[in-house]
């Protein structure tokens, strides 16, 4: 059995999660906008809670179409409101609202989401060489992300959440030395829209 980063032992559903996904370099807008939100809505709560809740963002948050997020107004706010299969916190639903708004901007401006967002590491992942116990909670380019989203009205994008991001969507490869996935060139996730 191959030797991976110790948060994902134990929970099956972490263990797919980190072999499949986390770390690898994503460039679809939808994904990235998806692991902003989810992200923000962990903030306070554990990830696991949030990769349970996954399927339920999908639907509740049309399947992380930014445009189409933009568009929610008090009707579809209140319906999120009562959904119990997302995090019921009204700071976290707005900020999603109000961060696909501010995606439109982005993708005005630069073309697309993700552009924008790896420009933060210079257009390709950086691998660290962390043990474990010594990944950093930010770092400067979590930092500058952070700073710059707010800037432009994005919430629940502090410097800890963004480096989660850059994390999960590969940005920076912070499996540890010892993991099996640690220093490998990893493969996008595969995208199902269902």
């Amino acid at each position: 059995m191959p030797q991976r980063c110790a948060w994902s032992e134990g929970d099956p559903l972490y263990r797919a999660y980190h072999d499949r996904e986390w770390g690898r370099p994503v460039h679809d807008d939808r994904r990235l906008f998806e692991f902003l939100i989810l992200e923000g809505a962990q903030a306070g709560l554990s990830w696991i809670t949030i990769l349970r809740k996954r399927e339920n963002y999908r639907k509740a948050f049309a399947r992380f179409d930014p445009v189409r997020v933009a568009r929610f107004k008090a009707p579809q706010i209140a319906r999120l409101m009562r959904e119990p299969g997302i995090v019921r916190n009204r700071a976290k639903i707005m900020a999603a609202v109000s961060n696909a708004r501010a995606v439109a901007e982005i993708v005005r401006e630069h073309g697309s989401l993700d552009r924008y967002l790896w420009s933060f590491v210079g257009g390709k992942p950086r691998v660290n060489r962390f043990r474990a116990g010594r990944i950093p909670y930010a770092t400067e380019e979590s930092e500058a992300m952070s700073k710059a989203l707010r800037e432009r009205g994005f919430g629940f994008v502090g410097p800890g959440i963004c480096y989660s991001f850059m994390q999960a969507c590969g940005l920076v490869n912070d499996h540890v030395v010892g993991c099996y996935l640690h220093g490998r060139v990893l493969s996008a996730p595969r995208i199902s829209r269902q």
